[in-house]
């Protein structure tokens, strides 16, 4: 099984751990390595913000996810 990083948008944060949302869905998320504040996308991937990404770029890639089948985000 293939492991997939996925935009998330960071709706609260809290130290180094934040709440990420997408498509309704609430995760928690260390930020421990990267930057960002309330309403930035990250790419999250195992629990991990690896990436922050700008909101059109993180909306491209969700619509493409979505494209993909049903239950993707």
């Amino acid at each position: 099984m293939m492991c997939l990083g996925v935009p998330v948008r960071i709706t609260e944060i809290s130290g180094s751990r934040a709440i990420g949302e997408i498509g309704g869905v609430k995760r928690e998320v260390d930020i421990s390595f990267v930057d960002v504040e309330v309403g930035d996308y990250v790419i999250l991937h195992a629990g991990f913000a690896i990436q922050r990404l700008d909101e059109g770029e993180a909306e491209e890639t969700l619509k493409l996810l979505r494209g993909m089948g049903d239950g993707l985000y």
